[in-house]
């Protein structure tokens, strides 16, 4: 499940046979020329709303914490979510002011947004961010992905893990399916099926991935004057599947 940034990349990947899509809250952001973690709750909505009326299949919402400090503001911001048509949301378990939720805490906000996801048939991927901010507990988190789910979290997610043997302890410990994130240093799509993985994301990657082609476009150009970077861009042909026309 590819993450998009925008709507031309959300018609891009629909147009090349991806069955769902995602948002990405870094992807976003930097399509807005921030930083992740720097957009409000009614930007993404914008944002969900756009995407969800240009492509016609599922789009699942990173959502971050649900921009919201306690459970009851969690389950208001999984509504007003909900209510652009979105197929699936994310809740994470990490703030930037004060790190990892305590497991009761994040406990309580995954219930919060499942009671709301179960009642407009929204699919929950709740979110445990140890290994994406430097905590290397596997035991911790798998813990953590047991009690989501537990919660009510339809698919768990530990963003970050690369190593092979500790994806598949997770898939094995861990009644609930399980979304890994890609990694370049990471197990590949057909390897991680083997071992049960029932679904990979892209998060931010695409977004920086096309960002870096145009920076080394523009340095191109910058230096040397020439363009040959326009031979690798978007065929005619791919736009107008994308586009339309």
């Amino acid at each position: 499940m590819p993450n998009a940034w925008d709507v031309g990349s959300a018609r891009i990947l629909v147009s090349l046979g991806f069955e769902a899509i995602a948002t990405t809250s870094s992807g976003h952001a930097a399509s807005m020329g921030r930083m992740d973690q720097q957009v409000t709750l009614d930007e993404l909505l914008a944002h969900v709303s756009a995407l969800v009326d240009a492509v016609d299949v599922p789009v699942s919402v990173d959502a971050e914490r649900c921009f919201a400090d306690d459970a009851p503001g969690v389950a208001v911001s999984v509504e007003r979510i909900a209510a652009t048509g979105a197929a699936g949301i994310s809740i994470e378990d990490y703030a930037p002011a004060s790190g990892i939720d305590a497991i009761d805490v994040a406990v309580e906000r995954v219930a919060a947004a499942a009671n709301v996801t179960r009642s407009t048939g929204m699919v929950l991927t709740a979110r445990a961010e140890n290994h994406l901010y430097g905590v290397d507990d596997l035991e911790d988190t798998i813990t953590r992905l047991t009690a989501y789910h537990e919660a009510g979290a339809d698919v768990v997610y530990a963003p970050w893990l690369a190593d092979f043997a500790q994806i598949a302890t997770v898939v094995t410990a861990t009644a609930a399916p399980v979304n890994v994130l890609a990694r370049v240093d990471g197990p590949g799509v057909s390897v991680l099926a083997d071992i049960g993985v029932r679904r990979v994301s892209t998060g931010g990657a695409l977004a920086f991935a096309a960002y870096g082609a145009m920076a080394d476009a523009a340095r191109e150009l910058l230096s040397s004057g020439s363009s040959t970077y326009i031979g690798r861009g978007l065929s005619m042909e791919d736009r107008r599947a994308a586009f339309g026309g």
